[in-house]
């Protein structure tokens, strides 16, 4: 199946021209037009056709391939019926090579070494999974070279030059490279450094042939494109073309428009075939490498990239994985960024200075927060002694200026002049704004639409603060959705700006990064509250969504096996129903954002919709640390619904004068379940994440519905 590639690129060398390789999602527009689409793309002179796995979170794509990728999924689509749709398409004479092309998460789901075997089964030739590591790259090309399939490398503008090399050793049959920085879309023009990428590229591919991609949408860049590289691949384009064309006329709306791009058709190929088939036969004689000769070649590259990824480890002074989980699982184009802040943030906390630098912001932060205890709450609940951390108190009403004010500080010793970030309940959203403001750095804030609704206020403070919200309209329009975009608008514009990511979530270093500034709430609790009581808590209790307040305060307490650590999540109308949040309690492992973690999602790997009432806890995914937390038993998690957590919120407003935010509501909630089954000479800390007067509306809102299931009306 490899050799096909080789062949292909074989053949069209000798033919005096470029690999014409078109991208089309399957199932796209209809499952019942793939094989159609395919045929006329095949018919219209394209050599090999990539085509895309379904899913529903794929950062590294535009807004055309985003939303066929939808549609795809709406339609039904899923990882065995591509493969079947493939497979029809070889039944019906379907020649060309077909690349399956997609993100690890499906793949991982359906289980990789099947995958490829079936993938063989239905005729397909090789792979481009958009966000593997290196080390997930080398497992994988195991199984394919096992079945005799190609695994194709991308490469990107900023991929380093030892990374290149890496990349190059383990490339088959050709390398794709990415024109631009950014995700895919169709663009008026090309990159004027595309010349000297290409030459980069060659200088480690040596005969392996290369394609580019990204971009190119015209027969003016065909052309342009293929005076420097073997081949040109069109996506985003064609997926247009084929979306604006009645669903009966695709296939042909795909074979005239490939035709146009190419200036031949697929019948004018077979009919010259037979006349070069000496000259292919020639070519691969001197380049095919007999059995023994490729087992060497294939121990090299494995043990080139084992190396790497060994000295990449050794080089780290955090590790990227805690346990299975963790890792850098993104589009080739974000890996060196992350390579620029993981060795800035390493910098960073090893100097003295950077320390001195954020703590000398205390007291705008509002810092140390206070520490008291909450005797009527405890009271109420008949047990342990409850004690509240005051993150709510902060500037900004939350914990989140913690890591806001931390990771701008790093962004300006990266020489960063702008700074980007996703929100969900706006608490982030807000403290990004506030230290935006204050360091005189552009800001722009992405949220979801449902959020931008939900968290009205949250959105006018950020625009006083001289941010520009962008609601995002994709998915759920959720938290996931502003996640999603972010990555998209950071990769666009990596060298002028910092994504700064509000939650223990997404690729190494940012669980780490947040971590790392979120611990201030878990080491002042140990403080103070050790300087008052000369002991430790017996429990702490934190909400969890993505994790930040949650990993802040556990973290410090991770060595001391004394003290309980609990986390509450989002049940939203009960955890046995498809509307809930809770991702440890709920989930399983998988892919999402750059981490590997535990997801919510269906047995297809697609990521499931989320509901909470509180807009914070509206996340799919969970921080590594906290999944090997949950593996090992060193932290518990339960969930609390939407009305527990309404609950949690009555209960501290009425009890002890303070409105949470709902969010934090969900800790109260089960803070008081926990404190029912200890004594009195037991403490217990919550971590009061965040203050509730952005969520009066919210609850107001849905008081007439869970009101009365917690008996509470607050009608005049």
């Amino acid at each position: 199946m490899t050799d096909k590639l080789k062949e292909t690129f074989t053949k069209c060398k000798a033919e005096g021209r470029n690999a014409f390789v078109t991208f089309v999602t399957a199932g796209y527009p209809k499952p019942e037009s793939t094989v159609g689409i395919m045929k006329g793309m095949e018919a219209g002179g394209v050599d090999i056709i990539e085509l895309g796995l379904p899913f529903t979170d794929p950062i590294g794509d535009g807004p055309t391939i985003q939303s066929s990728n939808t549609i795809a999924l709406e339609n039904g689509v899923t990882t065995a019926q591509t493969l079947d749709l493939l497979r029809v398409a070889r039944k019906a004479g379907l020649r060309i090579p077909v690349v399956l092309m997609g993100y690890y998460n499906p793949i991982l789901m359906y289980g990789e070494e099947k995958f490829v075997k079936d993938a063989k089964d239905a005729g397909a030739n090789g792979f481009i999974v958009v966000d593997f590591p290196p080390e997930e790259a080398l497992k994988f090309r195991k199984f394919c070279t096992s079945e005799g399939m190609s695994y194709i490398p991308l490469v990107a503008p900023s991929t380093t030059e030892s990374r290149l090399k890496l990349l190059a050793s383990i490339a088959d049959s050709f390398i794709y490279v990415i024109s631009r920085m950014g995700t895919t879309g169709a663009l008026g023009s090309l990159s004027s450094d595309l010349p000297a990428l290409c030459a980069r590229v060659r200088k480690y591919a040596g005969e392996t042939p290369i394609a580019v991609g990204f971009g190119v949408s015209n027969r003016e860049h065909f052309l342009s494109v293929g005076e420097i590289a073997d081949g040109v691949v069109i996506g985003s384009k064609l997926v247009t073309i084929i979306g604006e064309a009645k669903l009966e006329d695709a296939p042909e709306a795909a074979k005239k428009f490939c035709s146009e791009i190419c200036g031949r058709t697929g019948l004018e190929s077979a009919a010259r075939e037979v006349g070069i088939n000496e000259s292919i036969a020639k070519a691969s004689a001197t380049k095919e490498a007999t059995p023994s000769e490729g087992d060497s070649k294939a121990e090299l590259a494995t043990n080139f990239l084992n190396g790497v990824v060994v000295e990449e480890e050794k080089s780290r002074k955090f590790p990227a994985r805690f346990g299975v989980y963790g890792g850098q699982y993104v589009p080739e184009s974000l890996f060196d960024c992350l390579v620029e802040l993981e060795r800035g943030f390493e910098e960073a906390v090893n100097d003295p200075t950077f320390w001195e630098e954020y703590r000398s912001y205390y007291p705008y932060m509002g810092r140390p927060s206070n520490l008291h205890a909450a005797p009527r709450l405890s009271e109420y609940a008949g047990g342990a002694k409850i004690w509240l951390k005051r993150e709510d108190l902060n500037h900004t009403g939350s914990h989140k200026i913690n890591n806001a004010l931390g990771q701008i500080l790093i962004a300006r010793r990266l020489g960063k002049t702008e700074v980007i970030a996703e929100t969900g309940a706006g608490q982030h959203g807000v403290a990004t704004a506030t230290v935006a403001a204050k360091f005189n750095m552009k800001c722009t804030i992405y949220m979801g639409a449902e959020d931008v609704r939900r968290q009205a206020l949250n959105v006018f403070r950020m625009k006083l603060l001289g941010a520009q919200v962008v609601p995002v309209e994709a998915g759920t329009r959720t938290l996931r959705d502003a996640v999603n975009e972010s990555f998209r608008a950071w990769v666009t514009n990596l060298s002028t700006t910092h994504l700064i990511i509000g939650s223990a979530i997404g690729p190494h270093p940012y669980p780490t990064i947040v971590r790392t500034f979120q611990s201030v709430i878990g080491k002042e609790t140990k403080e103070q509250f050790y300087q008052i009581n000369k002991k430790l808590p017996d429990a702490v209790v934190a909400c969890v969504g993505g994790g930040s307040n949650s990993v802040g305060m556990f973290y410090p307490f991770a060595e001391e096996k004394s003290v309980k650590l609990l986390g509450v999540e989002a049940a939203g109308e009960g955890i046995d129903t498809p509307r809930h949040s809770a991702t440890i309690t709920g989930g399983s492992v998988g892919v999402l954002h750059g981490v590997k973690t535990y997801v919510l999602q269906n047995e297809d790997g697609q990521i499931s919709d989320t509901h909470s009432v509180s807009a914070g806890l509206d996340y799919p995914g969970v921080g590594p640390e906290l999944s090997m937390w949950k593996d090992t038993g060193r932290a518990q998690f339960i969930a609390a619904t939407d009305p527990q957590a309404l609950e949690g919120f009555k209960l501290l407003s009425q009890l002890e004068g303070i409105i949470p935010a709902l969010e934090s509501s969900h800790a109260v909630y089960g803070a008081i379940q926990l404190a029912k089954t200890m004594t009195p000479d037991q403490d217990i800390v919550i971590c009061l994440s965040g203050r509730g007067d952005k969520d009066v509306e919210s609850v107001a809102e849905v008081l007439p519905k869970l009101g009365p299931q917690i008996g509470w009306d607050l009608r005049f």
